[in-house]
C-alpha cells in the first residue's frame, strides 16, 4: 500500500456533490441497530436515491448475514493492499451497496498514515458515487464509535423500551456532546409496545438531555414491535425487501421519508471522509 501510494498520484480534491451521511449508533447490543440501518437503506433505495451502506460495527460486522450476501473480501483486505475499496463493494438487495468492514481498521498498528489516507481517499470517491451514506457504528463510546458518528451529518440513537438501553443511549448522547460537534441528534425508539410508550422515552431523553446537557435532541419516532423482523432475520432477507407490508416495514418507509426531509445537504461542508480524516488527525496530535 504504501509503496503504491508512493508512486502514485491520488486525486483529493472533494467535489462540490458529496453524499448525505446518517449514523446509527445505540448505547447497547442487541437494540436492532444493524437491521435498521440495513432496511433504512433499502427503503431509500426503493424510493430512488442511490445509497452505500458502511458496515462500520467493527469487529462485529454482521449486515453481510442480515441480507443473505456471502462476502469474503472486506476493509481488512484494502489496508493489506490486496484488494481496492471499489473491489470489495457488495450489491445488496434492491440494488443497494455495502461495504463490508473489517477489526480495528484505524486502530490497527498495521494500518499506517499513508495507508489510512490511502483508503479514505477511496472511501471519499464511494462517497461521491451516492446520494446517501449510511454508517453502521458499533455500540457504545468507544473513540473509533465517536469518530465515525461526529463525522456525520445526521446521527440516529437507537434504543429500546428497556430502561437499561434507555439509560445507555443518554450515556451515548453525553459521551457525543462532550468535546466533539454532535449534528442532529435523533433518538429513534425500536421495538416499541405503542407509540404512546414511545413518545414518553423519547421526552424523557430530550428533557433529560435539555437540562443536563444543554442539548436538544429530535425525535425520529418509532419503530414497532414486529413477529415479522425476527422470521425476516432467519431468513436472512431484510423486511422492507420482501414486500410484506409489515408494519416494522411500513415504520421504517415512513423514518426514510423523514430522513430525506431532515438531512438536507449542507453546501459549506466538506465530505464525510474528510471530517473522518480531521478526527484521525486529532488523534494523532
Amino acid at each position: 500500500m504504501e509503496r503504491r501510494t508512493e508512486t502514485a498520484v491520488v486525486e483529493t480534491a472533494a467535489l462540490p456533490r458529496h453524499a448525505r451521511t446518517i449514523a446509527i449508533t445505540s448505547g447497547k447490543g442487541g437494540v436492532g441497530k444493524s437491521n435498521i440501518a440495513l432496511n433504512l437503506a433499502i427503503a431509500l433505495k426503493k424510493i430512488g436515491h442511490n445509497v452505500c451502506l458502511l458496515d462500520a460495527n467493527l469487529g462485529l460486522g454482521n449486515i453481510d448475514l442480515l441480507c443473505g450476501l456471502n462476502g469474503y473480501w472486506n476493509l481488512s483486505h484494502v489496508v493489506s493492499g490486496a484488494r481496492t475499496v471499489s473491489e470489495i463493494l457488495l450489491e445488496g438487495p434492491c440494488g443497494i451497496h455495502v461495504v463490508p468492514g473489517a477489526s480495528g481498521l484505524f486502530d490497527s498498528a498495521d494500518c499506517s498514515a499513508i495507508a489510512q489516507r490511502e483508503i479514505l481517499a477511496q472511501l471519499e470517491e464511494l462517497e461521491r458515487d451516492h446520494e446517501y451514506l449510511i454508517i453502521d457504528t458499533g455500540t457504545g463510546i468507544h473513540r473509533t464509535v465517536r469518530q465515525f458518528v461526529s463525522a456525520a451529518e445526521t446521527v440516529l440513537i437507537v434504543t429500546t423500551p428497556e430502561p437499561t438501553a434507555i439509560a445507555d443511549a443518554y450515556a451515548t448522547l453525553k459521551a457525543l456532546s462532550s468535546g466533539s460537534e454532535l449534528l442532529q441528534p435523533h433518538i429513534l425508539v425500536n421495538l416499541a409496545d405503542s407509540p404512546e410508550q414511545a413518545r414518553e422515552i423519547i421526552a424523557r431523553v430530550q428533557q433529560t438531555a435539555r437540562t443536563f446537557l444543554h442539548l436538544t435532541v429530535s425525535s425520529a419516532g418509532h419503530i414497532p414491535r414486529d413477529p415479522a423482523v425476527p422470521a425476516a432475520v432467519a431468513r436472512r432477507k431484510p423486511f422492507v425487501a420482501d414486500g410484506s407490508r409489515c408494519a416494522a416495514g411500513m415504520a421504517v418507509e415512513q423514518l426514510a421519508r423523514r430522513i430525506v426531509n431532515l438531512s438536507q445537504p449542507q453546501s459549506d461542508r466538506s465530505s464525510y471522509f474528510s471530517q473522518f480524516a480531521r478526527f484521525l488527525d486529532q488523534k494523532a496530535a
